[in-house]
């Protein structure tokens, strides 16, 4: 390939906003690129960077760890029975509606079947319903609180 035809694609890089060219001529092939203007200052904070995250990556184990330790009693803490878990990642309500009593109350009897309260995820409303006959003994989460999928919500025996 003849030189001139080389710095004519090289002119043609750099006037456009192109990050690599080739150019195939027979067998001959011309490769072109460039390393974007501000490219040094993002490589040179990527080190800086590296280590804030490695730096922050210890935390979140230590937060897992101690609430690990957390729930460790709190599991522990919970009355005997039969536990009823979240189905799904929602909010939590304890009525139907915010003026209205709650679907279950602490000591009140309930029956296999009958709704203990509501969990909202994406714009839908599903009754959480009690697995088993007896009698509420904890109500582990607050109205209008997010839950988790498989959090421990109801404690019935």
């Amino acid at each position: 390939m003849d030189l001139r035809k080389i710095k004519k694609l090289i002119d043609l890089l750099e006037e456009s906003n192109l990050a690599e060219l080739e150019i195939k001529e027979g067998e001959e092939v011309v490769r072109l690129s460039r390393v974007p203007k501000n490219a040094a200052p993002a490589q040179a904070a990527a080190p800086a960077a590296a280590p804030v995250m490695v730096a922050a990556a210890p935390a979140p184990a230590a937060a897992t760890s101690a609430a690990a330790a957390a729930e460790a009693p709190a599991a522990n803490a919970l009355p005997a029975g039969h536990v009823v878990k979240a189905p799904m990642v929602g909010t939590f309500y304890a009525s139907a509606s915010p003026g209205t009593p709650a679907f279950v109350k602490v000591g009140q009897q309930v029956k296999a079947g009958e709704t203990l309260g509501i969990i909202e995820a994406m714009k839908m409303f599903n009754q959480i319903e009690a697995d088993v006959a007896g009698t509420v003994q904890a109500i582990l989460v607050e109205n209008g609180q997010p839950v988790e999928f498989d959090e421990p919500m109801f404690v019935i025996a």
